[in-house]
């Protein structure tokens, strides 16, 4: 369909992250290019079996359409992310469509990235990409990217204040859990406090050792009070928080080190009642799937999984 439109004479282009598309490469683009497609990698690699920057993905998710109307969340672009895949099966996770001023900042994004991989077609700032959208939106909406190339880890950030500024409650899905400890902590605090403290992360792995320190981080906090749940219904890949019933993320940034410091990610903030409430609210109908996972539960588990979840601990730092 991409190629269709190239064809159509629509500027279309393609920036994939290297490391994550190994089976992509130029063969399979080559009809895309071929119909008038323009495909870019990020950090390629000029040798066949390692990359020397594999550590630095580009993991932001970001369409945009004419300049009017943006995608951004957690879908990649794969069958397995279409439940077409035997091992994980249902893929369950959270994109968000963006009309109005704030697909600026994603076509803004978007360029910069393109433009600093790209070897030709570099994309000029030009009016074009930035139409003036009229669209009588009044939802708040803050678009924050984050990578090594940063001097800041601003959604690491954008996620303590929000976390800090609870009340009532605090709803979190993320398919790897393993922040530092200061933000465990800010996670108690938030508990100990007396704010309604959930959250939900994977009962499947995709990554072995990521699974078992995820399970360890998200246990560590059942002390205090928060209530975590497996979700049993295939894989959960969804990243999203919600504040009081008030504010909301959703992004690609997982609540993890290397979400945090190594991979460029990019997040959506809203500040908004009514989406926040659709937010909880899917929470909260994965429940109908999930199991929780108890203190009890979590002390019957085995010696062989203990041993798992240690070394997993170990490698928290680099996974």
């Amino acid at each position: 369909e991409l190629g269709k439109k190239a064809e159509q004479g629509v500027e279309v282009k393609i920036l994939y992250d290297d490391m994550g598309s190994r089976g992509l490469r130029k063969k399979g683009l080559r009809p895309f290019r071929n119909k008038g497609g323009h495909a870019e990698a990020f950090f390629p690699s000029k040798l066949p079996l390692i990359n020397l920057r594999m550590n630095n993905r580009n993991h932001r998710k970001i369409v945009v359409i004419d300049g009017q109307i943006g995608y951004v969340g957690g879908f990649n672009v794969g069958d397995e992310y279409l439940g077409k895949s035997k091992k994980f099966g249902y893929w369950r996770d959270t994109h968000l469509r963006i009309v109005g001023d704030a697909v600026n900042a994603l076509q803004l994004r978007f360029i910069l990235d393109w433009n600093s991989q790209a070897t030709r077609d570099h994309i000029s700032y030009d009016d074009r990409y930035f139409p003036d959208v009229n669209s009588g939106g009044t939802i708040g909406v803050q678009i924050a990217s984050s990578g090594p190339d940063e001097e800041w880890e601003q959604i690491k950030y954008g996620y303590l204040k929000m976390i800090s500024s609870a009340k009532k409650s605090i709803y979190i899905q993320s398919p790897y859990f393993i922040p530092d400890q200061a933000f465990l902590d800010s996670i108690k605090i938030a508990a100990l406090g007396g704010v309604d403290v959930n959250i939900m992360i994977p009962n499947k792995p995709d990554h072995p050792f990521v699974f078992w320190a995820t399970l360890k981080n998200a246990a560590s906090l059942l002390d205090a009070g928060v209530k975590v749940f497996h979700y049993d219904n295939g894989f959960l890949h969804s990243k999203t928080l919600v504040i009081d019933d008030e504010i909301a993320s959703v992004g690609t940034a997982n609540m993890d080190h290397r979400s945090f410091t190594l991979n460029f990610e990019v997040n959506a903030f809203i500040y908004d009642q009514q989406i926040a409430k659709k937010l909880k609210q899917a929470f909260i109908d994965d429940l109908a799937v999930s199991s929780e996972l108890t203190k009890a539960r979590y002390a019957k588990r085995s010696l062989w999984i203990k041993f798992k979840e240690g070394i997993s601990q170990l490698l928290s730092p680099i996974l």
